[in-house]
């Protein structure tokens, strides 16, 4: 692979549209069933809202890494930001109506909260080593 390539796959951008693309696709097959005009809404919101979280997801696990003691370092951050993700995936997808509300969420939210705990561990082992 050539270093552009390298170098688009981790860059934000690409991470932020493979986001939108995945979770707004999922979004859209979730409220299928529904038709496509009950359904486009949730898949662009989905799509948006995921594209945010990425972007903000990583960064929030990196302020708050090493805030807490010991243990509490590891669950604390994810568990933090999955509330707060499903916090707002439920707001926004009862603000616009989405059919299959819990059908909808469920692959974001899990892929978001699953990252958020492996992150957030991979973190609290790099503190914990250089305190030491």
């Amino acid at each position: 692979m050539g270093s552009s390539f390298r170098n688009f796959a981790g860059s934000s951008v690409a991470h932020i549209g493979f986001a939108f693309l995945a979770m707004g696709g999922w979004a859209l097959f979730a409220n299928s069933g529904h038709g496509l005009a009950a359904a486009w809404l949730p898949a662009l919101s989905q799509g948006v809202l995921s594209g945010l979280i990425t972007l903000v997801l990583k960064r929030a696990l990196e302020a708050m890494n090493g805030r807490f003691p010991a243990l509490l370092n590891y669950v604390l951050p994810p568990a933090i930001t999955a509330g707060a993700v499903l916090l707002l995936l439920v707001s926004v997808h009862k603000l616009i109506g989405t059919p299959e509300i819990l059908r909808t969420i469920a692959v974001p939210w899990s892929v978001s909260t699953l990252y958020a705990f492996i992150y957030s561990a991979t973190l609290a082992r790099g503190q914990a080593k250089a305190v030491r």
